[in-house]
């Protein structure tokens, strides 16, 4: 019969065990960094025409919505993808609220605005968020665009990603 072996807890070889047991292995590290949520940080978009209001923007945008605004834009319709009413979806589903002069808008609930906000419609003197509200919002379509592409950016879509070879040693050492 196989004699069972202990290592007495304060021997050099089980304190060695316990600590490589508390080190994280390159695995453990891994899992660690995936298992975070990875989102970007919430922007703010100035409106050119309307000093000290500015857009708060979440631009996280997953592929599946992106496909959705082409659709919802015309994409896949005989006349084509209409840029303007892509751009207004882009700001439309992505801002989060508004400030002016540096304070958050919200109503009289505490309820933060958006372009759906009854509110907003009312002081755009409009009745459907996108495109109308968007647009009526900035006055000037190009801005429209210019904030999206802006949103867009943010959001990574436009980032590079290069290849690395791990192999190769920096050239700061």
């Amino acid at each position: 019969m196989a004699e069972s072996f202990q290592l007495d807890e304060s021997t050099p070889a089980a304190k060695t065990t316990k600590q490589a047991d508390t080190t994280p292995t390159v695995l453990d590290q891994l899992k660690a960094v995936v298992s975070k949520k990875v989102e970007r940080q919430v922007i703010y978009i100035e409106v050119p025409e309307r000093p000290g209001v500015l857009l708060k923007v979440s631009p996280n945008i997953t592929q599946h919505q992106m496909k959705a605004w082409r659709r919802n834009a015309g994409e896949e319709s005989k006349s084509g993808l209409d840029p303007l009413k892509f751009a207004c979806s882009v700001i439309g589903h992505c801002t989060i609220g508004f400030e002016i002069n540096g304070e958050e808008v919200a109503d009289s609930d505490g309820t933060i605005l958006t372009f759906a906000s009854p509110e907003i419609l009312e002081m755009t003197e409009t009745t459907r968020p996108l495109p109308d509200c968007v647009r009526a919002f900035f006055g000037i379509d190009p801005h429209v665009e210019a904030a999206a592409v802006a949103i867009m950016e943010a959001s990574g879509y436009g980032d590079t990603v290069e290849a690395v070879n791990p192999t190769r040693t920096s050239s700061t050492s």
